[in-house]
């Protein structure tokens, strides 16, 4: 597995198309909803790469000098299972961290929060919130 630190929009191709896949086929959301004002020059993404074809990703952008947010989590429904979540997770983290980066900031789908608890993230407070079609909760982790 290869992981790609995309910031290009050739780079961005890549977890494009595992959102597509993974989101707007799977889960039925329109593209205008799965693609917003943070797919722009300035957000970074990760890719996963297996044998050069993309199956998981995730992407951040800057939310304060010292905070990002992190989301848009997905891996390709057939190599779900792989850990490849935690994977993806863990390559953004270390790129936050080398970029000088103390915060990441989370909205967790309602299912998610489990799997965010276990890679160190912890509940802001318990409101819900509605992000797109889904039940989030905030979510934080100091680096």
């Amino acid at each position: 597995m290869e992981v790609l630190r995309a910031e290009a929009e050739w780079q961005r191709a890549g977890a494009y198309s595992v959102r597509i896949q993974g989101m707007n086929r799977q889960h039925h959301i329109s593209l205008r909803d799965e693609f917003d004002e943070h797919d722009c020059d300035g957000t970074r993404y990760i890719v996963l790469l297996d044998d050069g074809y993309p199956v998981a990703t995730c992407r951040f952008y800057e939310t304060s000098g010292t905070t990002v947010t992190l989301g848009r989590v997905v891996v390709l429904p057939e190599y779900r299972g792989q850990k490849l979540g935690f994977r993806v997770v863990k390559e953004a983290e270390q790129w936050i961290s080398e970029l000088g980066y103390k915060e990441i900031l989370i909205d967790s789908r309602i299912e998610a929060v489990g799997f965010y608890e276990k890679l160190g993230y912890s509940h802001i407070d318990d409101n819900v919130i509605r992000s797109g079609s889904f039940d989030c909760l905030k979510m934080i982790k100091s680096l």
